[in-house]
């Protein structure tokens, strides 16, 4: 299929490694230009070298400026995004009963503030342009509430709900906005969640990520190119009439319907 966004400019936040990493090589494929970012420009820059055609820009995102800063890097290497991809880590694990104001102000400030500015930031020449793509790479814990992982549960669903609201405002302007659940995919971030639980647990790393395999219907992790196919649809053309939509890429993991 012709994905319709040969040409077009693709900013993909957080996409030095993981499901960042895969939607990039997924819309690079089919003719994007896509803008690689992560925490350090020398990491950034590698990783573009590795994708024809991409960019690496290094910005700290939370950090004053930062949004800013990646805004004007991303126009003038690749010129205002068609395509906006929001990505990035999540906050420590932990349970609710541990939860504190800071620990909730630092949820916003890691996953709904640098979105909202980076969706302010690009949505006027989208408008101007009658066409745009914004998809956010989150959680499916904002549909069913992952234990231990209770400030990501609240950043991530506050910015399902404000994406949600812009949906319904903007699809009049040829935008669609969408949000994209991973369930288990071979990331760091999963790597990582692992070796806290079996250090919590008293297990073997290997022990607890069969357990978790073992309760994924297709019996495996994802791929992070196989998530980056999914997404890279949903910034397509042909996927012009789907937005306001929370999709699972999840191996049946979640379930409910």
């Amino acid at each position: 299929m012709d994905l319709g966004i040969a040409g077009r400019a693709a900013l993909v936040c957080a996409s030095t490694s993981g499901l960042g990493l895969g939607t990039a090589r997924a819309l690079a494929a089919d003719g994007a230009r896509v803008v690689i970012t992560g925490r350090t420009a020398e990491r950034a820059e590698q990783v573009a070298a590795t994708i024809p055609g991409a960019v690496g820009v290094g910005v700290d995102l939370t950090a004053d400026g930062g949004v800013d800063l990646l805004l004007e890097a991303t126009r003038e290497a690749v010129g205002s995004p068609d395509i906006l991809v929001l990505n990035g880590p999540g906050p420590a694990p932990g349970t609710a009963a541990d939860v504190d104001a800071a620990g909730i102000e630092q949820a916003v400030r890691t996953l709904v503030l640098p979105q909202q500015r980076l969706v302010a930031g690009v949505l006027p020449t989208m408008i101007e342009r009658g066409w745009g793509r914004i998809l956010s790479i989150s959680s499916t814990s904002v549909q069913a509430p992952i234990p231990r992982l209770a400030l990501s549960n609240v950043g991530r669903s506050a910015l399902l709900g404000y994406l949600k609201t812009l949906a319904g405002e903007v699809a009049r302007h040829g935008i669609t906005v969408n949000t994209l659940l991973p369930g288990r995919i071979e990331t760091p971030r999963v790597r990582g969640l692992d070796e806290a639980n079996a250090e919590r647990l008293g297990r073997s790393v290997e022990e607890v990520a069969a357990e978790s395999r073992a309760a994924i219907p297709m019996g495996r992790y994802g791929d992070p190119d196989e998530f980056g196919a999914v997404a890279a649809f949903l910034c397509s053309g042909p996927a012009g009439y789907v937005t306001g939509s929370a999709i699972r890429c999840d191996g049946g993991l979640v379930p409910t319907v």
